[in-house]
């Protein structure tokens, strides 16, 4: 590690999923000094979220059909020289003096007292994840509605449920795990509503035939699902909710091919939780922030453009995981380790072993091939929009409705989700437009296939900042420089 706070480390690691670590603990492997940073207290990242010790969980591999190789990994990084920095949010990354670049955060996010950090290093890697993606629905703010991955995450992380009669609906293999880990872990699960069909798989067999593992994991959360006799609904939507103080009903309908409502069709399931999700979103805002270019994915969010050696589009930054597209742990914790290796080789000469490089590159490309015929077969159709009622809060920190977007399009002009922004603040509150950007655009647009958010603006901030700590004399703590890797603010000004 670094000896001092002059002296920066080799690498950043952003992140501490599978990816973060995977990369994060080759790289030290290799000789690299390494830091490792995350908002979450510990590491595993959102797949591998596990209870906190206070809990007492005796098991907490049994929420886990992978807990081996996440064991071996977390192991891994005990044994190295890696400096951890968790519940460290990062907000941005800035390009430093001699070519360093600055990575900004702040401690103390899980609610000890905040404070500025910089990391510097000679290079970073975003391994940042994803965030669900909402599509809304009357009644979609009522208590008892939660994220599909939310769901889980309460589950893994806290050993609780949201509900005891749990739905679980939307698009996309989460749903397959979300509804078979809350039925093995004693919810009534009456049905999953899935709005695409799995038949669209059979267009990509050479996908299916390359990741037989794959094939296998979703044979076994049928199975689970058949065992707890859980009703599957496909092509098929929850396109409405209702209840009073909590969700007590659902309404499920069955969709055409563009995912609009046949009439007549719907029927009511009773229900005390909902937990809902149409596929993940790679989170990917330090990285636009720094100018990193974005390619649109087959399901219609952005993701980064990588080369080979999963080096974005600005020198000396690599990211891994689904930052370069969505396609889960295993796909994560391989382009990790290329990261690392890639980055060990730029910065230090390292030679790395070729027949490996070979190997990850091909497993690689043949789980991204899946990745992009789950987002494929996936992908929302604009016929959504018409499960909408005007009443329909679409942007819910700003408590805009279907009704003032529509306007905003019909009556002002507006055919983009930037100017339905500036006309309604729709995208404006605390998640930036994480929840609602896909739905505003697409009703900009009138529904068309036109209708997905725009590429990633450029933000200097990532995550909100209290505007205090940006404005402090001391500016940040430097970490790296003792024992504990962080100095008192301003203690070496």
């Amino acid at each position: 590690m670094p000896d001092s706070a002059s002296e920066p480390y080799d690498l950043a690691v952003i992140g501490a999923g599978c990816a973060g670590l995977a990369g994060a603990v080759t790289a030290s492997e290799l000789g690299l000094r390494v830091c490792l940073l995350d908002g979450s207290g510990q590491v595993g990242g959102q797949f591998f979220r596990h209870p906190a010790p206070a809990l007492g969980a005796l098991r907490p591999q049994a929420l886990h059909h992978d807990w081996p190789a996440f064991a071996a990994l977390r192991q891994r990084l005990e044994a190295s020289d890696t400096r951890r920095l968790l519940g460290h949010q990062v907000w941005t990354v800035t390009r430093g003096s001699g070519e360093l670049w600055t990575v900004h955060a702040l401690s103390g996010v899980d609610g000890g007292a905040e404070r500025p950090v910089r990391v510097h290093a000679r290079a970073v890697l975003l391994a940042t994840g994803a965030y669900e993606r909402q599509l809304p629905f009357p009644g979609w703010t009522l208590p008892g509605v939660v994220a599909a991955g939310g769901a889980q995450a309460m589950l893994k992380s806290g050993l609780a449920l949201p509900g005891k009669r749990i739905v679980v609906a939307g698009s996309g293999p989460l749903l397959l795990a979300v509804a078979s880990s809350l039925a093995a872990a004693g919810a009534q699960v009456p049905a999953i509503v899935e709005a695409s069909g799995y038949l669209r798989y059979v267009t990509h067999a050479r996908a299916l035939v390359a990741n037989p593992r794959k094939v296998l994991q979703g044979a076994v959360h049928g199975a689970s699902l058949l065992r707890h006799r859980v009703r599957p609904h496909s092509r098929s939507a929850v396109t409405a909710a209702h209840g009073t103080d909590r969700v007590e009903a659902v309404t499920v309908s069955r969709l055409d091919q563009d995912w609009r409502p046949v009439p007549g069709t719907g029927r009511r399931i009773s229900c005390d939780a909902l937990a809902v999700g149409h596929g993940l979103v790679p989170q990917i805002e330090l990285a636009t922030g720094l100018g990193c270019a974005t390619r649109r994915t087959p399901d219609g969010t952005h993701a980064l453009v990588l080369d080979g050696r999963q080096e974005t589009s600005v020198p000396g930054v690599w990211a891994a995981g689904e930052t370069g597209g969505v396609g889960g742990w295993e796909l994560a914790r391989v382009e990790g380790e290329l990261a690392g290796r890639a980055v060990a080789f730029r910065l230090r000469g390292v030679l790395v072993d070729p027949a490996r490089v070979r190997e990850l590159r091909r497993r690689r490309d043949r789980m991204r091939a899946f990745a992009d015929a789950m987002a494929v077969a996936h992908a929302p159709r604009p016929g959504w929009t018409h499960w909408l009622d005007d009443d329909t809060d679409v942007c819910r920190c700003e408590e805009v409705t279907a009704r003032r977007v529509r306007e905003a399009a019909a009556e002002l002009g507006a055919r983009d989700a930037r100017t339905v922004k500036l006309l309604t603040r729709a995208g404006m509150g605390w998640c930036q437009g994480r929840m609602c950007a896909a739905a505003v655009a697409c009703l900009a647009a009138g529904g068309g296939d036109e209708g997905v958010p725009p590429s990633p603006e450029r933000r200097p901030l990532a995550v909100p900042v209290p505007l205090g700590l940006l404005g402090s004399p001391a500016g940040a703590d430097e970490a790296g420089a003792d024992e504990a890797g962080i100095n008192e603010a301003g203690a070496d000004e």
